[in-house]
């Protein structure tokens, strides 16, 4: 009886851990450190492609290039948004939701302790441009971030993301177990009282 439980405790690691090989996602480069290192694995949700919300992990392939992207969702459709650089504060990522109301500092403590690099947001495209402007976020696509501002080529780089293009929404990370099972670092909303750019 005891060898029968242990064959079968043996053989579901051996099936997961063939799954997570399987189907998970390698993670490769540090654009979204510190929440997601090189060599982890991640699971994407079910059901979640073509689904973009708002601070969620994605999968996507950006517009013009085949190479599979893990960003932050910053924008979603209507929105409007803007990337402050000044030498104090070398990112400072803002948000109107739907275009409308208050704008809000996107407050994300893992962008504060990396970014060192100033430049400015958004072009019409929603690519870097030479001063920082409001703009807003065209239906189908989306405004994409990594966690790690210095180093990740995200929207600033590409442009809008599609909708239609996501992959799907990162679910959990599966390795390394020891790292936990939730992305984390999700950012949060702060009521910005600067000028608007």
């Amino acid at each position: 009886m005891v060898g029968a439980v242990l064959g079968a405790g043996v053989l579901s690691c051996l099936v997961v851990g063939v799954a997570v090989t399987a189907l998970g996602v390698r993670v490769d480069g540090s654009s979204m450190a510190p929440t997601l290192r090189p060599g982890d694995r991640i699971l994407v949700a079910p059901g979640s492609a073509g689904e973009v919300r708002r601070f969620d992990v994605v999968l996507l392939r950006a517009t013009g290039r085949d190479a599979l992207l893990v960003k932050r969702v910053i924008g979603l459709p209507g929105d409007r948004v803007a990337v402050v650089s000044t030498p104090e504060e070398p990112f400072l990522v803002l948000l109107q939701e739907g275009g409308r109301g208050p704008v809000y500092r996107v407050v994300a403590p893992q962008w504060t302790a990396q970014a060192r690099r100033t430049g400015a947001c958004c072009g019409p495209d929603g690519t870097r441009s030479a001063r920082p402007g409001l703009r807003t976020v065209p239906e189908g696509a989306f405004f994409y971030l990594g966690d790690n501002p210095d180093l990740s080529d995200d929207s600033r780089a590409y442009g809008w993301g599609a909708v239609d293009r996501v992959e799907g929404r990162v679910g959990l990370r599966a390795l390394p177990v020891a790292s936990g099972r939730d992305i984390g670092n999700r950012p949060a909303l702060e009521e910005y009282r600067g000028p608007s750019p």
